[in-house]
């Protein structure tokens, strides 16, 4: 059985974005590590710090973390043992939760975003032009879905 071949551009294109993506996540990953905070730990507090003191609703973290709601329950878990988040009962309706950083986290969030920039800026932002930024920006809205899941028909 013949299979379709990926033509050699295509190849070069998969391959060293895979590899790059790889390299860089292991190298920011390991910039954590002494921050005894993972990387999924990592986008979840982000992602609160981004929200600020009003926080977010545990449903819509784990919507965008792109995590089942028993997954992201276990991480919440861990990081609220770790004092780094506290839950509170929605204001709206009493029945969704809300997460909020702690002291401690927020402390713990400036340490990391701190790390990160840094490891970006070393290994992917001071190799790269403005134009290639705006080149890799367009592509990623091209790939990005649409509201209905499609792939985006965004042109330039």
């Amino acid at each position: 059985m013949a299979t379709d071949k990926l033509r050699e551009l295509e190849d070069q294109a998969w391959r060293g974005f895979l590899l790059t993506h790889d390299r860089i996540w292991r190298e920011v990953e390991a910039g954590l590590a002494p921050l005894n905070v993972s990387m999924a730990e990592y986008s979840v507090l982000a992602l609160l710090g981004e929200a600020g003191r009003n926080g977010m609703r545990m449903s819509e973290l784990a919507q965008q973390r792109l995590m089942s709601s028993g997954g992201f329950t276990r991480l919440a878990d861990r990081l609220e043992r770790r004092g780094l988040i506290e839950r509170h009962r929605s204001a709206d309706d009493g029945r969704g939760f809300t997460v909020v950083l702690t002291k401690d986290g927020r402390a713990l969030m400036r340490k990391a975003w701190r790390q990160q920039y840094g490891d970006l800026r070393r290994l992917f932002f001071d190799r790269l032009e403005d134009e290639h930024l705006r080149s890799l920006a367009d592509v990623w809205a091209r790939l990005a879905p649409d509201d209905r899941g499609e792939p985006n028909q965004h042109t330039s």
